[in-house]
This record gives C-alpha cells, sequence and structure tokens, in this order.
C-alpha cells in the first residue's frame, strides 16, 4: 500500500486487447456456404453480436471529425481495405464493401478483476467488444477495449502483464494460476456476472489437452467469443475457431500520468515490454541513489532499449502535448503523455482520438497480417499430412488443396500485404517498428517460398506425368508403325472377307479388335521396358550383345 501510495498516479487508462485466431468451418460444414460473417449475422437472436459499419459506428447518428481524421491518415489502397467503396459504390453487389466486417456486441459492459488475490478488485468500463473478420482470409480478430480512471502505476502495470491470456500458462504449488488474474469477470449493465474465469481449474485444463492435444480457452474468453466455439469444444456451433499465436493476447495501452517525467527508466520498460509491476524506491531515498529496483532483464539485454523500442518524437518538455513517448515491443503499442495536455486527452483531434483509432488501426493491420501468414503455413501442412502418393484420390484432394492455397495467398498478396500504410511520419515509423518486431516480412518470405515450393511441385509433377504418357504413346506407335507399314507396302488384305456374311465379318473384326486392343496394352504396359530397349538400339557404344540382353530384359521379371 505505501508503495501504491508513492508511485505515479494514471489519470486515464484505456487497453484495447486484439486476440487473433484461425476459423475453421464446423464437422460436415461445406467450404462453399456462406462466409463466416453471414453465417454470423444470419444467426439473428441467437447471437449477440450484430454486424457494424468497420469502427465508424455513428453516435447520434453523426460521422464525427475523428472518423474523418481516420480515415485520411491512410493511403488509398489501406483505405480500400478498411472501407471499401461505401454505399455508393457498392451497390448490393455480393461481396461489395469494405473486405473486412465488424460485428460488436453490447451486453457486456464492464469488466472486474483483480491481479492478485489479496488484491481489491477494480471494475473497469467495457468500450465496446468487436469481432474482425476478412475477405478470402480465414481469421477472425477479437477486439476489446476497457477504461479506467486515477489508478496506481504499479496497478496498471500488473493488470497489462495479466489481462489478456487465453488460458494459463501454469500453477504454482496451491493451485493458482501463474502470470494471470486472480479474479476476471464479465459484467452486464445491472451488475450480473455474465462469466468468470475458471483459469484455476487446473485438471481441467490437463484433462483437455491430455483428450485433445490443444489448449483449453479459459470460460471468461469462450464466453465472449459465443457463438463461435472452439474447435475441440463438447458444444455444437456453425463457426469454430483455434489458437494459431502464443496464448498472451497483443494489447494496445494508452496512459494519462499527472507527470509522465517522473517516470523511471525501469518504469517505461515494465510497460513496453510488458513485465508487470516492480519494487520501486523508497520515498526516502535521495535523488542520487537510482532506481532502488531491479530491472526486469539483465542491463546488457536493455542497453538498447530506447534505440530499439521508443519511439520518442514527442519526448520533449514543448509541442501541443509534452512529454509524450510512444513503446512498440510488437506485442504491445503503448502511449505514455501528460493528463494536464488538453490536447493528450483530446478525444476528438488530440493524441486520445489517434490511439484509439489510427495507432489501434495499425496495430491491427500488422497483427493480422501476421496472423493470416501462420494461417496460409497451418493451411500447407494440413494440405500434405494425408498425402499418399500411391492413392489416386489423395493426390487429387493434395492437388486441390495447394491450388486454392496458392489461389488465396495470391489474392492476400495483392489486398492485403503493405509496407507502408501512412505517408504520416508517426503512423508509418509506428507500423514499421511493429512489423520489425513481429518480423512479418521474413515470415511472408517464408510462407511464399514455400507455397512456390509445393506449385513448383504440382507443376513438376504434372510434367513428369505427361513426359511419362508420351513416352509411352511412342513406344506403342513405333512398335504399331512396323504392322502398318509391312501391310501398306504390301497393299494386301490378309484376309480377302469382303464378301463374307455380315456376321462372319463381325466375328473377324471383333477377333481383330480384341487382339490388337491386347497387344496395345500389353505394349503399353511393356512401354517403360520397350523404352530403355529403344534408347539402347540408338546407343552406338553399345555392342550387339548388350542390346540383345536389353531386348531380352523386356521380360526379364522383376526389374522394375
Amino acid at each position: 500500500m505505501d508503495e501504491s501510495a508513492a508511485a505515479p498516479r494514471v489519470s486515464q487508462f484505456r487497453l484495447a486487447l486484439l486476440w487473433p485466431l484461425r476459423l475453421l468451418p464446423a464437422p460436415g460444414m461445406a467450404e462453399a456456404q456462406l462466409r463466416p460473417w453471414e453465417v454470423l449475422r444470419d444467426m439473428g437472436e441467437a447471437s449477440p453480436w450484430r454486424e457494424v459499419e468497420h469502427d465508424i459506428e455513428r453516435e447520434g447518428g453523426f460521422f464525427e471529425e475523428r472518423h474523418y481524421s481516420e480515415f485520411v491518415t491512410f493511403l488509398p489502397y489501406v483505405q480500400q481495405f478498411l472501407y471499401g467503396e461505401g454505399r455508393s459504390a457498392a451497390g448490393g453487389e455480393p461481396g461489395a464493401g469494405a473486405p473486412m466486417r465488424v460485428f460488436k456486441r453490447r451486453d457486456v459492459t464492464r469488466m472486474r478483476l483483480a491481479a492478485h488475490e489479496h488484491d481489491e478488485p477494480v471494475t473497469l468500463d467495457v468500450v465496446h467488444v468487436h469481432l474482425y473478420f476478412f475477405f478470402d482470409v480465414d481469421v477472425v480478430i477479437l477486439n476489446v477495449e476497457v477504461k479506467g480512471e486515477d489508478m496506481p502505476l504499479p496497478q496498471v502495470q500488473d493488470l497489462m502483464y495479466r489481462i489478456g491470456r487465453a488460458y494459463p500458462s501454469g500453477w504454482d504449488e496451491h493451485g493458482k494460476a501463474l502470470h494471470g488474474l486472480a479474479q476476471s469477470e464479465w459484467l452486464a449493465a445491472d451488475g450480473t456476472v455474465l462469466a468468470r474465469s475458471d483459469a484455476h481449474d487446473k485438471q481441467a485444463f490437463l484433462t483437455h489437452v491430455s483428450r485433445h492435444r490443444s489448449p483449453r480457452i479459459a470460460a471468461n474468453w469462450a464466453f465472449l467469443m459465443r457463438p463461435l466455439v472452439s474447435a475441440h469444444a463438447d458444444e455444437e456451433g456453425a463457426l469454430r475457431y483455434r489458437q494459431i499465436e502464443y496464448h498472451r493476447m497483443p494489447l494496445a495501452a494508452y496512459l494519462a500520468l499527472d507527470d509522465p517525467s517522473a517516470l523511471t527508466r525501469n518504469d517505461f520498460i515494465r510497460l513496453g515490454l510488458v513485465t508487470g509491476a516492480g519494487p520501486r524506491k523508497p520515498s526516502t531515498a535521495s535523488a542520487t541513489d537510482g532506481d532502488a529496483a531491479a530491472p526486469p532483464y539483465a542491463e546488457l539485454h536493455l542497453a538498447d532499449f530506447e534505440r530499439r523500442y521508443c519511439y520518442d518524437r514527442f519526448w520533449s518538455a514543448g509541442g501541443a502535448a509534452p512529454h509524450t513517448r510512444y513503446l512498440c515491443s510488437g506485442h504491445a503499442l503503448i502511449v505514455v503523455g501528460d493528463a494536464r495536455s488538453a490536447f493528450f486527452t483530446d478525444r476528438q483531434r488530440g493524441v486520445l482520438a489517434q490511439f484509439r483509432h489510427q495507432h489501434f488501426l495499425l496495430f491491427l493491420i500488422a497483427h493480422f497480417q501476421k496472423a493470416a501468414l501462420l494461417t496460409f503455413s497451418e493451411c500447407l501442412v494440413e494440405a500434405l499430412k494425408p498425402l499418399r502418393v500411391s492413392d489416386p484420390a489423395s493426390v487429387r484432394r493434395f492437388k486441390r488443396a495447394i491450388r486454392a492455397s496458392f489461389e488465396r495467398f495470391l489474392r492476400f498478396t495483392h489486398r492485403y500485404w503493405f509496407h507502408d500504410i501512412a505517408e504520416q511520419a508517426q503512423t508509418r515509423a509506428l507500423f514499421r517498428m511493429t512489423t520489425e518486431h513481429l518480423q512479418t516480412d521474413s515470415l511472408y518470405a517464408e510462407v511464399k517460398e514455400r507455397t512456390a515450393d509445393m506449385n513448383s511441385y504440382l507443376d513438376a509433377d504434372g510434367l513428369r506425368r505427361q513426359a511419362n504418357t508420351v513416352v509411352r504413346l511412342t513406344v506403342v506407335t513405333i512398335f504399331g508403325l512396323i504392322g502398318s507399314m509391312t501391310t501398306g507396302f504390301l497393299g494386301m488384305n490378309l484376309l480377302a472377307e469382303a464378301n463374307s456374311p455380315l456376321s462372319r465379318r463381325l466375328l473377324f473384326f471383333v477377333v481383330t479388335v480384341a487382339v490388337f486392343g491386347g497387344l496395345t496394352i500389353y505394349t503399353m504396359v511393356k512401354s517403360k521396358r520397350l523404352s530403355d530397349f529403344l534408347d539402347a538400339v540408338s546407343d552406338e557404344r553399345l555392342s550387339a550383345w548388350n542390346k540383345f540382353k536389353a531386348f531380352t530384359a523386356v521380360w526379364r521379371p522383376g526389374r522394375e
């Protein structure tokens, strides 16, 4: 309590969680059926989700200035991705509109949570709960934004560290979940508990992993996703999802402090790397004592922290929003600034508006790109697993799956893959920092190479099959040419049956077809060996004896 009292206070706190997931069709559901968002939309009252027009849901029926600022920040091709063509251009054609579709639920209004077992629970307001769907990519992203006021910095650091965990990473000797929240509940407007975390139910998680070889989603997060259900859940659902990344959800946070310059370097390190709170310097220590708290990692590891993780263009005493610092680690995007600055806290034109719109969207785009690439990689593995070269049906299914993956990857590249999303220096720099930490460029190159390798294999296999067919037809033609040239040169019919009765001619016809059909088939069966014999005959370096042995090898058993 003494440490919390002496710690800096966070006047305004905003936290946006992102949870990228892979969408899976329900068992028995054809891939050609409705798109996922159409399935969700058509559920009607059975689902708490309702489609909204992007994140630009008009409050009071007006398109606000902050929405306009958000729109014009991005380059035209990013605007197409985020907003589509608009109502006038969409017209009502199937597939018209933005490639990104957004759904919102309104039943969850607050979140009650406690970082540690003996902490007094704190209640945060839920600003919104969104689901993001995307054309041609089987990815869905859950977004939850919460806010709080007048909180001590250590409490904020601990909540940021513990809040976004889809399932526990382990348990302590008392059976309490490690690194997660001691208490987490979703509340309705009247205070009713809609769902609470069951991360402390150790046996349920152990049993699920033992049975399904897949992590079990905690009850509070599973509730938030319904009617979408986990891939291995016992309940039925037309839309199913699976974890594709680490269980810690990426987060973006906004902290308005009374005096951000009072934060120590360790405070910024713990915020930027989301490591939780550490012990603070006692209030009686002198200014020359330095930080009594040890940094979360070794000094050598943190030597270049400012260069790698900090965007300090506005970290100064001047400007509209003095002492504003951006921290970016890929997993997290943190904005810290002065609560006394009107521009920093302005939700229409200031930094708060930018954080909730431009900065959130650049963070969303970067994590969507990574999630999509991981999904493509997973699809390639799934297509390869059931392949049996000796089974023609398996080969056909493999070819269809690879061709479809290659087609989807091309659409992803031209619709969603871009390195710059804005010409505005700040937005461009933050997006590049995020993608560099996420290493999406190297991941894209890897997935592209694997997809190209698979497609090249199919092309090479097709050419090989065509070449084999040509070789076999050539052999049959060569040996058939002997008989046709012989009879053609002599200019005679071996059997003069032109005036014979019809039945006799039909009999000769059937016998002839059977004999020459059988001979042709037999020649095709032996075409591989006959091709080797023809190669030996054409090789002038071989002796007549070796060529004769190549001829007898045509009927030698066990050679192939």
